[in-house]
């Protein structure tokens, strides 16, 4: 699959659709609280997709996901699904939204603290966070991805943390998945050359353990091999004429 750059009015779809994603993590975010199952979290998001947003959750279905958003917690690296799990304080949890608007995907996710959470879990949040953040601020016309993974390691790293390498960004647009992977991890100066009107996901899983996982027998959920917590922030963005654009911004919750 090409990488496809995208025209002014698939931009603007995209920015749509990046829109609802925002306000889905925004919604939920005051059900995030000790006591409550992963499946009621999903149930809230795909009511609220469906019926409030006239939106499509993008996983249901997927690929045979059974649910419509992804719920990994504490050593759940990514993909996990949606379960009669209570959640309990001191967890944390990362909730991962895709709606398809108008055939258009936005795609994002967020680390939520389940009540009072340990200082070490904090760290790793924010560790997380900031790879996201560090990986999005390079992009920019003639920044190559190699640029932006190893920039992304070498954040982790510094702060003793890892990078998994199994997983990675992508483009994104009609298709849920497209051109280009988005590695967390590389050498300057190689990987694909950042063009405008390119569109895809930043989403470095960090671990606080070392970076090897494993699949679980479900077939979708990731793990920690080492059992040690994982954290992980995504977010859609643009590349523009000077810059970038994330387009999976909500304004409660700036870059």
């Amino acid at each position: 699959m090409a990488i496809t750059l995208k025209t002014a009015e698939e931009i603007e779809k995209m920015r749509v659709a990046g829109r609802l994603a925002a306000d889905v993590l925004k919604m939920i975010e005051p059900h995030v609280v000790p006591g409550v199952t992963t499946n009621e979290l999903d149930r809230i998001c795909h009511d609220y997709i469906v019926n409030e947003q006239q939106a499509i959750p993008a996983p249901l279905n997927y690929r045979g996901f059974p649910k419509s958003i992804c719920t990994s917690v504490n050593h759940q690296v990514c993909h996990g699904i949606p379960s009669d799990k209570v959640l309990k304080s001191g967890d944390v949890i990362n909730i991962d939204i895709t709606v398809i608007k108008d055939g258009y995907h936005g795609d994002t996710s967020r680390m939520f603290a389940v009540g009072k959470i340990k200082p070490h879990a904090q760290r790793l949040n924010q560790v997380a966070y900031d790879c996201m953040k560090i990986g999005i601020e390079m992009i920019k016309p003639g920044v190559r991805l190699g640029d932006i993974g190893a920039a992304i390691q070498q954040y982790a790293e510094k702060n003793h943390c890892s990078i998994v390498r199994e997983y990675c960004g992508h483009g994104i647009g009609k298709n849920f998945h497209e051109d280009p992977q988005v590695l967390h991890y590389g050498k300057p100066g190689t990987g694909v050359e950042l063009k405008p009107g390119m569109i895809f996901t930043i989403e470095p899983m960090v671990n606080l353990g070392k970076r090897q996982v494993r699949l679980l027998p479900d077939d979708w959920t990731v793990v920690t091999r080492d059992r040690s917590l994982s954290a992980q922030w995504e977010h859609t963005n643009l590349v523009t004429e000077d810059g970038f654009e994330v387009l999976t911004e909500h304004p409660d919750w700036p870059l």
